[in-house]
């Protein structure tokens, strides 16, 4: 009985602890629980924060990019009136009014009845067929305009299109694969020379091309010539019979650039082959009866330092 006894007792303490555990086991999942909902509250929080934030640059940005189109549309206003295309102001009774559609919907059998709504719809019709006759002649207008455009681009070709700078010719030596010309090293001022091809084998000695001053076209597209990309040209008095090149002034430099007086300007990058610009100038270019190059009758310069010249040749063309 004793045993007995003792053996309840102890099955009584023991059940005591289990329930003491089964109820902390409860809280623990109690927690738990709390804690993932707190966690799921945090990260909505943080989803809309970041939603609103967003939401937020988006209207910034939306607001620079409508004044970015507004400021785009006058420049295009403003360039089609320098081009000479003709601005049609549209009326304010042509526009197309969203209330007219609503006033119609709900009552379509009143405007199918009515005599005088089919006058009206008969009359926009008509309107929009002469608004967009309009649009279209405006547009052929321009189309018409632009290559009246292009061919005023064409007449104010100049000379200040060239990039002519004085160059020093460090060496020169015979083409591999090619009799009649040179290929030449060249400090146009630039970080490095420049390699030019140059058919002069016929007129200059070779020994006379060594560190020699000359005048370089150097925007003209680079060309391969026999296997070698020449860079610019040496400019030269040039007959059938003869050939010189043109020297500059004493004191010049490389990377002086030559300059003509009535025709400011900055030249271009590169001349584009297509539009014939160095074509269009060539003619004009000579020396005159005291052997001075000219454009026009304008002498080559090198500002504060003198003219360029050939040292012979009067008279005669340049390229």
């Amino acid at each position: 009985s004793r045993f007995l006894a003792r053996f309840l007792v102890k099955m009584a303490a023991n059940n005591a602890v289990l329930n003491r555990l089964e109820q902390k086991g409860a809280e623990a999942d109690q927690v738990l629980e709390y804690l993932k909902q707190q966690v799921a509250l945090l990260k909505e929080k943080a989803i809309l924060q970041a939603s609103l934030r967003e939401e937020k640059k988006l209207r910034v940005e939306n607001a620079k990019l409508k004044k970015e189109i507004e400021g785009l549309k006058q420049e295009l206003i403003q360039a089609e009136i320098r081009n000479g295309v003709k601005q049609i102001a549209v009326p304010p009774g042509t526009t197309v009014s969203t209330a007219s559609f609503s006033d119609d919907v709900p009552q379509p059998t009143a405007v199918a009845s009515s005599p005088g709504s089919k006058d009206q719809i008969k009359g926009e019709d008509e309107e929009k067929k002469k608004k967009e006759k309009v649009e279209k002649k405006g547009e052929k207008k321009e189309k018409k305009q632009q290559p009246a455009a292009g061919s005023s681009d064409a007449k104010s070709v100049d000379v200040s299109h060239l990039d002519l700078r004085v160059g020093c010719i460090i060496t020169a030596k015979k083409h591999p694969d090619a009799d009649t010309l040179y290929v030449e090293e060249v400090d146009v001022g630039e970080a490095s020379p420049r390699t030019v091809v140059s058919g002069l084998v016929k007129h200059v000695p070779l020994e006379q091309m060594q560190n020699r001053m000359a005048i370089l076209l150097c925007n003209l597209k680079p060309a391969k010539m026999r296997g070698v990309i020449s860079q610019a040209m040496v400019m030269c008095a040039s007959s059938p019979e003869k050939v010189e090149i043109l020297a500059p002034p004493p004191g010049a430099v490389p990377g002086d650039r030559i300059t003509f007086e009535g025709f400011p300007g900055d030249p271009e990058k590169e001349l584009n082959p297509k539009k014939k610009i160095w074509e269009q100038i060539q003619p004009d270019l000579r020396t005159n009866d005291q052997c001075v190059a000219t454009y026009k009758g304008v002498p080559f310069e090198v500002k504060g330092k003198g003219v360029c010249r050939a040292e012979t040749m009067a008279n005669s063309g340049i390229k």
